[in-house]
């Protein structure tokens, strides 16, 4: 196994350990917060900070990794999220809004800095070759998706079986542990620039990028506008699910969609996807969330249209990622991929937002319907806009 394999290996792992808690503190606070008795949009506002942080991070965190290494933010990544997760095991009385505001804000900064770092690294580590970068970004997205699923069953679980404040401090004591391990295995300076870049250097100046970033904006907040708060709320209530089984279902959903996710390169049988590849499934996903709601509109069995939508939602839904997260790092230089990474997850970030707020406020005008209407707006913006996306220069 050459060098360049053992330290993807080593991103992948820790990439791995902070996913498991990233998805756990999720739904660790929409289910603990929703049983306090906050409602809908209460619970999408304790998200606010977690999903603007990321904006900011992604911005000034792809500038700070091509100055210094990728390494280095990502490590950084990793103890920021160990002290978020610290913060919400204070007393009941503490746990007001703008506290756990605050928790979610480093969070939300330790995730962007801990994908931007870990995403933008396969660049250098994957070297020239196409095929390779394509396969590579995909097992690395894929897997953690599917791990992101894992930690929605872990917060699950770990609330049922430790409560809240148990939860907690057994994530952070993991992450600790991974912090310090990748940390010695790691080299310096993976990603970094031979010139020091400028700030203002941050926007990108190359237009497949600007088109695929504000593609990406639309795609993940279609996703997030029915996912995050609407559909769990939704299955807890008016299906009269339990925790377990909210949990153990979007667990199952999210580790199936990173497979597939992991998986496309095959699926799709294709070394490098391109513009038209991101066009074509960005059609066919406009299809399920439209199809979806006139559904519950004719009076279907809601139970049977949210779990069998979902899981088409999801194979789709992850064969778009999986192109876009391989065309962000082809339309880049070597030099700059770590800035363009970073711009390109800033309107990840802002699409996550964006759905996140109108998750809530969508869901509480107009239930779980209403929801995946307002997806389906967002996938046809990122439709039409990937319009402008170019074929890659082959590598």
């Amino acid at each position: 196994m050459d060098r360049n394999t053992r330290d993807y290996l080593t991103v992948t792992g820790g990439y791995w350990a902070f996913t498991i808690t990233d998805g756990a503190i999720r739904m660790l606070v929409v289910l603990h917060f929703h049983l306090l008795g906050y409602s809908p949009f209460e619970v999408a506002m304790l998200f606010l900070f977690y999903e603007f942080f990321g904006i900011v991070t992604n911005l000034v965190g792809g500038w700070l990794g091509a100055r210094v290494g990728l390494n280095l933010t990502m490590h950084l990544g990793m103890g920021l999220q160990v002290v978020a997760l610290t913060l919400l095991t204070v007393p009941d009385g503490w746990l007001t809004v703008p506290w756990v505001m605050a928790a979610q804000a480093l969070s939300g900064i330790a995730k962007d800095l801990n994908k931007m770092s870990a995403k933008a690294s396969v660049k250098p580590l994957a070297g020239s070759s196409s095929g390779r970068l394509f396969k590579w970004v995909a097992m690395l997205t894929g897997s953690k998706n599917a791990l992101k699923g894992a930690g929605f069953f872990a917060g699950a679980a770990l609330l049922q079986w430790l409560g809240f404040r148990g939860a907690l401090f057994t994530l952070a004591g993991m992450l600790l542990a991974v912090l310090v391990a990748t940390v010695a295995l790691l080299p310096s300076g993976v990603g970094r620039m031979k010139s020091k870049p400028k700030f203002r250097q941050v926007f990108s100046s190359v237009a497949a990028i600007n088109w695929l970033s504000a593609a990406r904006f639309f795609l993940f907040g279609s996703r997030d506008l029915w996912f995050v708060v609407g559909l769990p709320v939704f299955l807890y209530d008016a299906l009269g699910w339990s925790f377990m089984e909210v949990g153990g279902f979007l667990a199952l959903w999210v580790i199936g969609y990173g497979l597939i996710q992991a998986g496309a390169p095959r699926l799709l049988r294709s070394h490098a996807p391109g513009g038209g590849t991101a066009r074509l499934w960005a059609a066919v996903l406009l299809l399920l969330p439209t199809g979806m709601a006139l559904a519950l509109h004719l009076g279907w069995p809601p139970q049977w249209v949210v779990t069998g939508g979902l899981a088409l939602f999801g194979v789709v839904f992850a064969l778009n990622s999986a192109v876009h997260s391989y065309l962000v790092l082809a339309y880049s230089s070597h030099d700059r991929v770590a800035m363009n990474v970073g711009f390109y997850y800033m309107a990840n970030a802002g699409g996550r937002l964006t759905g996140t707020l109108l998750s809530g406020w969508t869901y509480q005008q107009w239930g779980l319907e209403g929801c995946l209407w307002g997806s389906a707006a967002f996938v046809l913006a990122a439709a039409l806009l990937s319009l402008g996306l170019p074929e890659p220069a082959s590598g």
